[in-house]
């Protein structure tokens, strides 16, 4: 229903911490994140129990939430939702896509002003230093930050998981 996620900062490292976790366990990785208010994104190359994981991802995350807030129930509305990223133009479009998230709902001026997304991480590994983030594939189509973060914050009307509502109609429309 929209509803927040993550009320507080303290929620948002708790969620990234059950992220971590089930990566090192997991068969997974992890190359693009940002957590938003009311839902989060990832870019990340599957392995076999991915499924698995990110179903504990989310469990271990929402008894967390539900102990702490005092609630009970679901927090995410149903199962997540994945769309395939099979070229490599796609990955890139999808990354930049999923950094510009905060930047488009006008959350921040600047892509690195947002601490809550992979961004920051890849400005820290051109640097030089290590992430949970695996930045190799990104680092060799942008060896330089300089043309990463010129990718990143370029405008566009990038439409990658944009959630568009089921056709509603009537009986007598049908």
């Amino acid at each position: 229903d929209k509803m927040n996620i993550f009320k507080c900062d303290g929620d948002r490292m708790k969620f990234l911490n059950c992220l971590i976790n089930a990566m090192e366990s997991g068969e997974f990785v992890i190359y693009a994140y940002c957590l938003m208010d009311n839902h989060v994104h990832l870019l990340v190359k599957e392995g076999e129990d991915f499924g698995i994981s990110i179903k504990r991802i989310g469990s271990s995350y929402v008894m967390w939430y539900n102990h702490k807030y005092a609630r009970s129930g679901p927090l995410f509305n149903g199962r997540y939702k994945s769309i395939p990223v099979e070229t490599e133009r796609y990955f890139i479009t999808v990354l930049r896509y999923i950094h510009q998230n905060p930047l488009k709902a006008g959350l921040v001026a600047r892509l690195q002003d947002y601490p809550w997304s992979s961004f920051v991480k890849y400005q820290d590994s051109y640097k030089g230093e290590e992430s949970f983030i695996d930045t190799k594939l990104t680092k060799a189509y942008f060896p330089r930050f300089e043309d990463f973060h010129s990718y990143m914050k370029e405008k566009n009307d990038d439409q990658c998981s944009e959630h568009k509502p089921p056709n509603m109609y009537t009986d007598d429309a049908l």
